[in-house]
């Protein structure tokens, strides 16, 4: 490389060794390099970028997320939808069991999730007023059909009632008061499952995780409940004797592995364990 002072201009030479011929003369100024080596270090960045973000080799770089950590995302999203509905419906089937053992007429679940879609209605409107106001009518007509209120009977401990056994087979799963306070009975799909006492349905219907399942509210503040049923036989408002045929045995719901009745047993509020007052 040499140097022309007077100009201030650079001159690169690439010469072939032993002949001497020349090969390449490049004439250059400081400004020149300057400008040159900004713009190659310009669309050098931008020639790493389009590569880091129009092609897959982004997804080598640690802690940039793929395509499956989007799609999981994703995911996640709707099982927290999902989930709140889940912890919503929990909440009504608790508001549930507590009026059941109050004596009160239970919540209509589905009437209530209906009711929040329905939030958005003008409640000042007088034909919606009158509408609501005929609803309320005709429910108070129907409390004397339900009449589960155990207020003026003659309350009986738990102790001294007779119950009915909902279903002869096998305790595949005994009763844990914290971890599974509840039984599994074993039986073939299709089994008929009994009403264990006399009472009335306070609720049949079907969930993602217990599947067909049906409560009936008993005398003395006893409610019991049947679930993962294949079919249901009886409807909310039904009057039961003991020894009813109330459902089948079935699989159904997420939370089951195979066929079998999920038995609960409650008393003033709390679970017992059933095989303290049935013989399976």
């Amino acid at each position: 490389m040499s140097k022309e002072n007077k100009t201030g201009i650079f001159r690169l030479r690439m010469t072939e060794e032993g002949t001497g011929k020349q090969l390449i003369s490049i004439r250059f100024t400081k400004t020149g390099f300057f400008v040159a080596a900004v713009s190659v270090s310009v669309m050098l960045c931008a020639a790493i970028f389009s590569v880091i973000a129009f092609t897959p080799v982004r997804t080598f770089i640690p802690g940039y997320p793929d395509a499956r950590t989007k799609r999981a995302a994703i995911q996640n999203a709707i099982r927290m939808d999902s989930l709140e509905t889940v912890i919503y419906r929990w909440e009504l089937y608790a508001e549930n069991l507590r009026r059941a053992v109050d004596g009160m007429e239970p919540v209509d679940i589905d009437r209530m999730l209906s009711s929040r879609k329905e939030s958005g209605k003008e409640e000042a409107d007088p034909a919606y007023l009158r509408n609501r106001d005929s609803l309320l009518r005709e429910e108070v007509k129907k409390e004397e059909m339900f009449d589960i209120s155990t207020r003026r009977k003659r309350e009986l401990p738990i102790e001294g009632m007779l119950f009915f056994t909902p279903l002869k087979g096998v305790v595949s799963q005994g009763y844990d008061p914290v971890l599974h306070p509840f039984i599994d009975v074993t039986a073939p799909a299709g089994s008929v499952i009994k009403a264990v006492a006399d009472g009335t349905v306070i609720y049949d219907g079907w969930s993602e995780d217990t599947g067909y399942t049906i409560q009936i509210q008993h005398g003395s503040n006893i409610i019991s409940i049947y679930k993962h049923n294949q079919k249901i036989l009886k409807k909310t408002g039904d009057k039961v004797s003991a020894g009813a045929p109330i459902a089948l045995v079935g699989n159904t719901g997420k939370l089951t592995t195979g066929d079998h009745l999920h038995f609960e047993l409650w008393y003033r509020g709390e679970s017992v364990d059933p095989t303290k007052y049935i013989n399976f």
